[in-house]
């Protein structure tokens, strides 16, 4: 290794020592966009199925269900502690995520990543998701199923992106979340038809509600 090359490096380095860190995802694991449906659906028991996502390396085994009660409370149903008219079940149909930019990777390790000081990313997370919400009365008698599709694209970077860590299960929330936004709609237009039927069909024995209803860290 020549003395310009050791000089070369050790700049690189210290600069990346100096650089902020990744973006966290916490912010945006929170966050559930507000977009309220007109006519809220009566406090239901709230399960999830993360279907194939259980094979990809991106979202965790509890991500799904903590995305979908996120969603229900916020924009979809009432807030009980009480009683549950009913089940809605999230259910993750079909999950693909690819990796783009890889040349970009190559291109940072050759030149010893110094181009991510200056917010050159590594490479992208990109996930395309199908979900479907089932909305079912208190014996389990299907009243509608709605289905919407997902995408995201997440970048890995040091100075405005997220970590190589962080990306892809940030990547398959945001897909989920964007499948839910177009379900959204779906369940907006069926609401006056869904509240009664949920109502008429009763209670949900011993339901778990009271926990999932509440907003996260209360």
């Amino acid at each position: 290794m020549t003395h310009s090359t050791v000089i070369r490096f050790a700049f690189a380095w210290s600069l990346l020592a100096l650089a902020p860190a990744c973006v966290s995802m916490k912010p945006t694991m929170k966050y559930t966009p507000s977009a309220a449906i007109a006519n809220r659906l009566p406090a239901v028991e709230v399960t999830a199925d993360q279907g194939p996502l259980a094979m990809n390396d991106g979202a965790l085994p509890e991500d799904p269900l903590a995305v979908f009660k996120q969603e229900c409370r916020v924009n979809l149903t009432e807030p009980t502690d009480s009683a549950a008219y009913g089940y809605a079940r999230f259910v993750v149909k079909k999950v693909n995520t690819i990796r783009l930019g890889r040349g970009l990777q190559a291109f940072q390790m050759a030149t010893l990543l110094l181009p991510s000081v200056f917010g050159i990313p590594l490479e992208w997370y990109q996930t395309t998701l199908q979900a479907e919400v089932q909305v079912t009365d208190a014996d389990g008698n299907i009243l509608g199923s709605y289905t919407g599709t997902g995408t995201s694209k997440v970048k890995v970077a040091m100075y405005h992106g997220y970590s190589q860590s962080d990306a892809p299960r940030l990547a398959d929330i945001i897909a989920m979340r964007n499948a839910l936004a177009q379900i959204r709609p779906q369940l907006d237009t069926a609401s006056l038809r869904l509240r009664p039927l949920l109502m008429a069909g009763g209670t949900v024995e011993n339901p778990t509600l009271s926990s999932s209803a509440r907003p996260e860290g209360q």
